[in-house]
């Protein structure tokens, strides 16, 4: 009964992180989607606190809609036609990034599921094929 519980406990935590990791929003969107608020680290004054993250590859802050994708363990975030690259960590509800244009690392935790996006906002083009 005890090896069955372990075993149980390690799927929930290998399946967690592996749908952090995934290449596809449609496969891997659901392990990153959803409110995330800061919860540990510095960002810029205008930088975002709470983050919506869609399973359409549509992620938003404040007035800012962008698209995102994951590649391994990125994150990758399309900013002024460009690709911002974060390495990316999501364990339950906590979701871990650095590098890209962060000093240090920032914690984000989930505090719910992702509100729609409105019709009127369309998701912004991705910089690889909508040029």
């Amino acid at each position: 009964m005890r090896h069955s519980v372990r075993g149980s406990v390690l799927l929930v935590i290998l399946g967690v992180t592996n749908l952090g990791a995934q290449s596809s929003p449609a496969k891997g969107g659901l392990g990153v989607s959803g409110t995330w608020q800061l919860e540990n680290g510095k960002v810029k004054v205008d930088g975002p606190k709470t983050v919506v993250i869609r399973p359409d590859s549509s992620a938003t802050w404040g007035k800012e809609t962008v698209r995102w994708r994951l590649k391994g363990d990125q994150i990758m975030i399309a900013l002024g036609g460009e690709w911002e690259i974060y390495k990316l960590r999501v364990i339950f509800d906590r979701m871990t990034l650095s590098g890209g244009d962060l000093t240090e690392a920032i914690t984000l935790k989930r505090v719910g599921p992702p509100t729609s996006r409105p019709d009127s906002i369309p998701i912004p083009p991705d910089p690889d094929t909508d040029r």
